[in-house]
């Protein structure tokens, strides 16, 4: 360690933390090439090609041609993903207290005509909806 300035270490730092951060953003693009709706085949290999061939070059390429529309599309997943999660929970979450009463006795009409529910456990169910 004696023969390894500090400055020089600092330097070995900087530069792996540089090397990281790139191959991170070149993971994000390749994600982003593969995952774009506006690309065709062709354009999806060539953009690929042209990071793959030229790593540093075609990352600032890409960068400065598709960084925007990258951004967007990254937003306009999360905002379908969070939307397809409440989706799920309205769907699965059961009846809402605010839920027509209609609409509850449908439900459960449902279920004793499929033999889910017995002829007791429909009229308790249907006594506390409409208490």
């Amino acid at each position: 360690m004696d023969d390894y300035p500090l400055l020089n270490l600092f330097w070995t730092m900087m530069w792996f933390f540089v090397w990281v951060v790139w191959l991170f953003l070149l993971f994000r693009i390749v994600m982003d090439i593969f995952s774009s709706d506006d690309l065709g085949g062709w354009g999806k290999a060539g953009w690929t090609l042209l990071v793959v061939l030229l790593p540093y070059l075609g990352v600032l390429i890409y960068l400065i041609a598709r960084g925007r529309s990258m951004n967007e599309r990254q937003m306009k997943r999360a905002a379908d993903q969070e939307q397809a999660f409440k989706a799920y929970i309205r769907q699965n979450a059961g009846p809402a207290e605010g839920a027509g009463v209609p609409e509850q006795l449908e439900k459960l009409a449902g279920l004793k005509q499929r033999g889910t529910i017995s002829d007791t456990e429909y009229e308790q169910a249907k006594a506390k909806i409409l208490a």
